[in-house]
């Protein structure tokens, strides 16, 4: 018995999601199959995980597991069955009528910014909601599901397009069975296939060959004598791939198991399968993908290694396996030592665990190291995407800083396009030169053409233009490299060829420029106290008029910002402001002050330099509108 038939409605973005699956996501049907046999393992993952814990399901016997496939030509129907966890009905409405908390919207957002089909066919894998691809070849779903340790199960059933139907229904056996009733035959679309045996045996082969649990395939045929089904046949190896030597495992292989588990189209740019025997004895395969997931940098991105015992799936995303700078590795960890319980709190603490964790890590970061020396093509392809994140390798893990920095990869201005190693500069610095100089910037554009720049280009010092926001962190936290200090050309004084001790006339002529300008900067330095802590003379400037610059510990501005974003509060930092000496409105203010012109008038002149120096770095106005008022009331003076 059952309950009555309810309707409700899919919401609006969900349906939007289903006219896209339906119409122009995928170019391969195929893909239908393989995501519903992903769900109903990843069920009987689950089942058997809850088992560990659960008294009620403590009986499960591991080998009663698996998936069913079952077709039957004259219904033209493929059901796609497991004995796995099962859901309730909240669960299916959750997971199935709701997929906006998925990341529906983001995925829409990316399917039009994607520029051909084939960059799209593994978009929907991404977001959890590879079920909907079922509506590519059949024009009603039914599903059936009860979760373990429930004694009611649900009936869900939809034609793909506003609405579903859902109802309790008594007497069914755990776990979840799909129905697939296909589209009607047009002659040309392929779909009777789906029921042929060589067809979903290839399609097993191709996309679910190394899924743990049995896959097996029941098809009923039109030409039985008695109308039955031919007995079951496990259709799939379930061969774990990382147990097999590397010589025994083909490049299709691995990339076929990394579609598995990454949901990613494109071959990884790198494989790394390791065994290690001992203590501890553990088996691992590693990928390096080839382009970043589109949820990268989101707060709920977790690590992408899975980790099993003995073959025996624990958990995916395991944290302990993987630091979150490296949370674009995906993988599997199999180890022989540990309890089929672990929780993550207990793998978090676990001498092992951190053992195999350091071995990981370094693996990896090898791996890169060996990519950028032999292949500096794919390097760099990979640099492009994951180079953020590595770099946050640097504030996080101090064990791995110079390994990290051989890694680096930035823009500088020995090379207006390229970008450069830190080992590439230090070969390039000049005699003497006991610092990496390098500005940060929103881009490098801004970097380039910033007023900080101009003494360095006029003498010829490389300079590194840093434009992630992460790079005003680790460069505050690295000492150096190779021996050289980090030396930001914006904070500090900087001199690049100030007089030395043997010369006298260099150093008469700076103390007579000082004494020149003394009286104009104190008194700018006065005037502007609000704004600033100190006006001085430049040696950093040779064509701007004055720049803004941090004391050398000060807090930059960009990550004052980023501070406060976070909910941080910190005091505002003043800064120093800096003026060229050669500059003719720098020569002038100081000739006008000296003669006793009117403050007023001079202070606004100070207040558009400050400005002007201000915009020049890419910074914030304190007060647009005046300094937009002071400007305009010049330029018409000056007309």
């Amino acid at each position: 018995m059952g309950s009555s038939v309810e309707t409700l409605e899919f919401q609006a973005e969900t349906r939007q999601l289903l006219r896209l699956v339906i119409h122009s996501i995928y170019s391969n049907k195929d893909i239908f199959l393989r995501e519903l046999i992903s769900n109903a393992s990843d069920a009987l993952d689950k089942l058997r995980l809850e088992s560990l814990t659960d008294p009620d399901l403590a009986g499960t016997d591991p080998a009663a597991l698996g998936i069913w496939l079952e077709t039957d030509e004259d219904a033209r129907t493929l059901t796609v069955r497991d004995n796995g966890i099962g859901m309730t009905r909240d669960e299916l409405v959750e997971v199935i009528g709701t997929i906006a908390k998925s990341g529906t919207a983001g995925l829409l957002e990316k399917i039009k910014e994607s520029k051909d089909a084939s960059g799209t066919e593994g978009l929907i894998g991404q977001f959890g909601v590879g079920f909907y691809s079922a509506f590519m070849v059949a024009d009603r779903v039914t599903l059936l599901t009860r979760r373990a340790g429930t004694d009611s199960g649900t009936r869900w059933e939809s034609d793909g397009e506003s609405t579903y139907e859902i109802q309790s229904v008594d007497g069914l056996p755990v776990g979840t069975s799909v129905t697939l009733h296909l589209k009607p035959a047009d002659g040309e679309d392929g779909l009777a296939d789906y029921l042929s045996e060589p067809k979903i045996r290839q399609v097993v082969k191709q996309y679910s060959d190394f899924i743990r649990w049995p896959i097996m395939l029941t098809a009923r045929r039109t030409d039985a004598e008695d109308g039955t089904a031919a007995a079951p046949d496990t259709i799939n190896s379930m061969k774990a791939l990382w147990a097999r030597p590397r010589n025994e495992v083909t490049e299709d292989e691995y990339h076929e198991f990394y579609r598995q588990i990454s949901h990613d189209w494109l071959p990884p740019a790198e494989t790394i399968h390791m065994r290690a025997e001992g203590t501890f004895e553990y088996e691992a395969l590693l990928f390096i993908p080839s382009q970043a997931p589109f949820d990268l940098f989101s707060r709920e991105t977790r690590p992408g290694v899975q980790l099993y015992v003995k073959r025996v799936f624990i958990m995916d995303d395991c944290e302990a396996l993987m630091p979150d700078y490296l949370r674009f590795v995906k993988g599997v960890v199999d180890a022989h030592d540990l309890s089929l319980n672990v929780s993550r709190e207990i793998l978090q603490h676990d001498r092992q665990i951190r053992g195999v964790r350091r071995r990981l890590v370094k693996k990896v970061l090898g791996a890169l190291k060996d990519m950028r020396s032999k292949d500096a093509e794919r390097y760099a392809t990979v640099w492009a995407q994951f180079g953020r994140a590595l770099k946050e390798g640097l504030v996080e893990d101090t064990d791995n800083t110079e390994a990290l920095l051989e890694l680096v990869s930035v823009a500088s201005t020995h090379d207006p396009q390229g970008t450069t190693t830190l080992r590439e500069y230090v070969e390039r610095m000049k005699d003497g030169q006991d610092a990496v100089y390098y500005l940060t910037g929103e881009t490098r554009a801004t970097v380039e053409n910033s007023p900080h720049m101009e003494a360095f280009a006029a003498k010829g010092y490389e300079v590194l233009i840093l434009t992630d926001p992460v790079d005003e962190v680790w460069v505050e936290r690295v000492p150096g490299y190779d021996g050289h200090r980090f030396q930001s050309v914006a904070k500090g004084l900087v001199d690049l060829d100030g007089p030395g001790e043997g010369d006298p006339e260099a150093e008469a002529e700076r103390a007579r420029r000082d004494q020149d300008f003394a009286a104009l900067l104190s008194w700018l330095t006065t005037t502007l106290s609000e704004q600033v802590k100190q006006v001085r003379l430049s040696s950093r400037l040779t064509t701007s008029a004055a720049c803004v610059v941090g004391d050398a510990h000060d807090v930059t501005p960009t990550l004052e910002k980023m501070y406060r974003a976070m909910g941080q509060q910190i005091p505002p930092v003043k800064r120093i402001l800096e003026l060229n000496p050669a500059h003719p409105l720098v020569t002038a203010l100081r000739t006008a002050h000296a003669a006793g012109a009117d403050d007023s008038a001079l202070a606004e002149t100070a207040e558009l330099i400050l400005g002007g120096a201000l915009l020049a770095e890419g910074g914030d106005l304190p007060d647009p509108a005046r300094f937009t008022r002071l400007l305009t009331d010049r330029l018409a003076h000056t007309l």
